[in-house]
């Protein structure tokens, strides 16, 4: 509790991760030392030291990154600060009919707002399906449900 560790469903045991509150953009390296969490929607827990130092315990959650470290000696990168808005990934597409297609049921199915952004990555073309801003964990919870509703099963945070 009082140590810089955290509980991760699927990441090595040990390592050490960097974890950034994309909300204020503090940074911590915590050592994942144990599985969890077992909460829908949750990418990790943190021991109440991590939390402390994240500003994050009054509300309890919040959205984070988390980055894997190569070894505990590993400099930490300098902390991210998400600039701008929170969306929710639900899907990306090579043909802009298929993303038209999901939009079109999100939209039917009153989630949103809906929209396509354009990328290229990689050098291929993506039509990609956001839902968004998002403004706090409940409301991502919230969508994230809405979206498993109408077959959304792998949504995501997204910072762009």
């Amino acid at each position: 509790m009082n140590k810089m560790t955290a509980a991760h469903k699927t990441l090595p045991l040990p390592c050490f991760a960097q974890v950034t509150n994309l909300r204020n953009g503090k940074s911590v390296v915590v050592r994942i030392n144990d599985r969890g969490p077992f909460v829908a929607n949750r990418l990790i827990d943190l021991s109440y030291a991590a939390a402390t130092k994240l500003d994050m315990l009054r509300e309890g959650t919040t959205l984070v990154e988390v980055r894997t470290l190569e070894a505990p000696d590993t400099p930490a990168p300098a902390p991210i600060v998400a600039k701008g808005d929170l969306f929710i990934a639900a899907g990306a597409f090579t043909e802009e009919r298929n993303a038209e297609r999901m939009l079109a049921t999100l939209r039917s199915a009153g989630i949103g707002p809906a929209f396509l952004r354009e990328a290229t990555v990689g050098g291929r073309h993506l039509y990609r399906v956001r839902v968004g801003p998002v403004p706090d964990v409940p409301e991502f919870d919230r969508l994230v449900d809405e979206l498993r509703g109408v077959g959304v099963a792998d949504a995501q945070l997204a910072l762009d």
